[in-house]
């Protein structure tokens, strides 16, 4: 059985006001262990190339791209889909839920939103998990998740075909660059 995929839905992305939120999304499920990212809003070509620049320079097989119709993508996509809002049920509980169902092989699907999202969403998907019950960040949330599904491997995992990498230090910097 192959590994179970996690993709990162970012529903409605706002070229001008949310490009750097929807780049540190992307940014944060590459780092913490997601496969993919899937943008929906406006388009943003710019947005996908950063996320995508990443990769080619830090290594890994991540990917990012446009899906203009969230809805379709939503309803056709294989696996449990998990709404990250405030309203939903509690974080410990429904993380397991998300283990349990990856676990039996099924792909995961985080929505995280930008706008308000629509209620459509909240029926459509699987889970609606509270990262807490307090206003915070969309990539907040997003991180805690990924951290909780990957078991923290995320922050250790060393990626293929690397470019730049930076080793762990006490102090000062180290990178190390290749060709």
């Amino acid at each position: 059985m192959n590994k179970p995929k996690i993709v990162v839905l970012r529903l409605g992305h706002r070229r001008e006001r949310d490009k750097r939120i929807s780049t540190h999304c992307g940014l944060v499920a590459r780092a913490l262990g997601a496969d993919e990212i899937v943008y929906s809003g406006e388009e943003d070509a710019g947005l996908v190339e950063r996320v995508n620049k990443v990769r080619e320079k830090w290594g890994g097989k991540f990917k990012a791209r446009y899906d203009p119709e969230w809805r379709r993508f939503l309803k056709t996509f294989n696996g449990f889909k998990v709404h990250l809002t405030f309203y939903g049920e509690e974080f410990a509980t429904g993380v397991l839920k998300i283990k349990k169902e990856m676990k039996n092989g099924k792909n995961a699907l985080i929505i995280v939103g930008a706008e308000k999202v629509p209620r459509e969403v909240y029926e459509l998907s699987d889970l609606n998990l509270s990262v807490g019950n307090q206003p915070h960040s969309e990539v907040a949330a997003l991180a805690l998740v990924l951290y909780e599904l990957t078991n923290g491997a995320g922050l250790k995992k060393i990626f293929n075909a690397w470019k730049v990498r930076i080793v762990p230090s006490g102090r000062g910097k180290k990178v190390v660059e290749r060709g």
